[in-house]
C-alpha cells in the first residue's frame, strides 16, 4: 500500500511516501510557515521522483491537528486537492500521536508538546512499548502547570516532543528524559505510520468528510469573544 503523508502543523513542514512500514522518500523544511508556497512542490517533488501520480497513491494521510490553525487548513485542504473527484481513502491523524510515534521504539511515557502560546500546549500522553503506543491521555489544550499536575499521577519518567519542548522543559517538575532535536520535530513518515493503524482499524475518512482538528477557539475567535465578553475557558 503506497501512502503519501503531509504534516504542516507547525514550523516545520514535512513530506514522506511510504510503501507500507517502508520509507520510500521524505522531505523536510524547517524554514519558518511558508507551507502555502513549500507544501504542494514538495508532495510534486517527491512523486516525480518515483514516477508516480496522485492516482498511484492508496492512502494520503495529513496531520489534522492540533498545531498552527493555517497549518492545519493547508495541510487538509492539500490532501482535499490531492483526491478531489477520487475515492481514495484518507487518514486525519492526530498531530500529537504522530509526535509520539517519532519516539515509540523506546519504551515508557511519552507526552508530545505543542505550543499553544499563553503558556499553554496541545498535549497527550502515550506508553511506548515494544514499537506499539497506548494512548493514556486524550488530545488537549491546558496550561502547563496542569499538565505538570497530570504527570504527577506517574511516578516514572517521561520523553517530551514537539515545538512546545523548549516552553515545556523549564517549568515541568516531572524527570524529563533528554532526546535528540531531530526527534522532537514533525515527521510524515510517523504520519504515514498513524494512519497505516488507522487503516488496519477502519479509522479512515473520505475528503469530503476530512476536517481538521484545533482543540480550542483561534486568535481572533478567542479576540471577538473577549470584546462581547464571552467566557471560552481559556
Amino acid at each position: 500500500m503506497k501512502i503519501l503523508a503531509l504534516d504542516s502543523t507547525a514550523k516545520v513542514a514535512s513530506v514522506a511516501l511510504c510503501e507500507d512500514e517502508h520509507l520510500l522518500g521524505e522531505l523536510t523544511l524547517n524554514n519558518g510557515n511558508t507551507h502555502s508556497q513549500t507544501l504542494l512542490p514538495m508532495v510534486e517533488f517527491l512523486l516525480d521522483k518515483f514516477e508516480l501520480s496522485p492516482s498511484n497513491i492508496d492512502l494520503f494521510a495529513v496531520a489534522a491537528g492540533p498545531g498552527s490553525f493555517t497549518g492545519v487548513r493547508i495541510g487538509a485542504a492539500t490532501v482535499k486537492g490531492l483526491t478531489f473527484g477520487k475515492e481514495t481513502p484518507c487518514a486525519g491523524v492526530s498531530t500529537l500521536e504522530a509526535l509520539a510515534y517519532n519516539l515509540c521504539d523506546h519504551n515508557g511515557l511519552i507526552c508530545p508538546v505543542m505550543n499553544a502560546r499563553r503558556q499553554q500546549v496541545y498535549t497527550a500522553l502515550f506508553r511506548a512499548k515494544d514499537g506499539m503506543l497506548e494512548r493514556l491521555m486524550p488530545d488537549s489544550a491546558i496550561a502547563i502547570t496542569e499538565l505538570d499536575q497530570k504527570l504527577s499521577k506517574f511516578d516514572e519518567p517521561i520523553r517530551l516532543c514537539g515545538d512546545g519542548y523548549d516552553v515545556t522543559l523549564p517549568i515541568l517538575t516531572h524527570t524529563v528524559i533528554p532526546i535528540s532535536e531531530r526527534y522532537r520535530h514533525q515527521s510524515a513518515y510517523s504520519v504515514a505510520q498513524v494512519a497505516r493503524r488507522m487503516h488496519a482499524s477502519g479509522e479512515l475518512c473520505t475528503d469530503i468528510t476530512l476536517s481538521p482538528i484545533y482543540l480550542r477557539l483561534s486568535q481572533a475567535e478567542r479576540e471577538r469573544a473577549e470584546r462581547l465578553g464571552v467566557d471560552t475557558g481559556i
